[in-house]
């Protein structure tokens, strides 16, 4: 059985029935509904992170470990939702400043917005920005607050990686 980081014992099993009553259990311990606003931002969060695997699957095996980085410190945001107080890779203020760094290196010159599309892997792109986009409402809503610079910075990172990635595979972006 792997380790975890949480109070709760991990299952055996992949099923646990103990969700069938519309309740999950926090890491730290104790039960909320599945409506709880932390649990709607842990499955956000996850689903962004998921959809970041696939944007990683479609690239270039060097190109993958900034978006494995991207899903640690999701993985942390989660866990912070669900209750551990300092999670191991939680973003900081050092990391937002090397988004923001990131960002200016991809080097975006547009003139208005941008319709989504373009190659498979800059449309995937722009799906992992615009789930972002919800999770950073639903991180809110639960009251992480914290995550919230980090989580905004990838999804203008998001932005920005789709727009190279058209760009260097010769595709024309379409400006509304």
């Amino acid at each position: 059985m792997s380790s975890t980081t949480s109070k709760q014992k991990l299952s055996p099993t992949l099923y646990t029935h103990t969700g069938d009553a519309g309740t999950t259990s926090l890491a730290v311990g104790g039960k909320v509904a599945k409506t709880d606003p932390r649990i709607v931002a842990v499955g956000d969060v996850d689903e962004l992170s998921s959809h970041i695997g696939l944007l990683a699957a479609q690239l270039p095996q060097d190109e993958r470990a900034v978006l494995r980085q991207f899903q640690r410190r999701l993985f942390a945001i989660g866990a912070r939702l669900s209750g551990i107080d300092t999670p191991t890779y939680f973003p900081t203020g050092a990391e937002v400043e090397n988004l923001e760094r990131a960002i200016d290196s991809l080097g975006v010159t547009l003139g208005g917005f941008v319709l989504p599309g373009g190659t498979p892997t800059a449309a995937q792109a722009h799906v992992c920005r615009a789930v972002c986009r919800r999770a950073e409402r639903s991180v809110v809503a639960a009251g992480c607050t914290e995550a919230l610079p980090w989580l905004n910075r990838l999804s203008d990172w998001f932005f920005a990686y789709a727009h190279r990635l058209n760009r260097e595979a010769g595709e024309s972006e379409e400006l509304l």
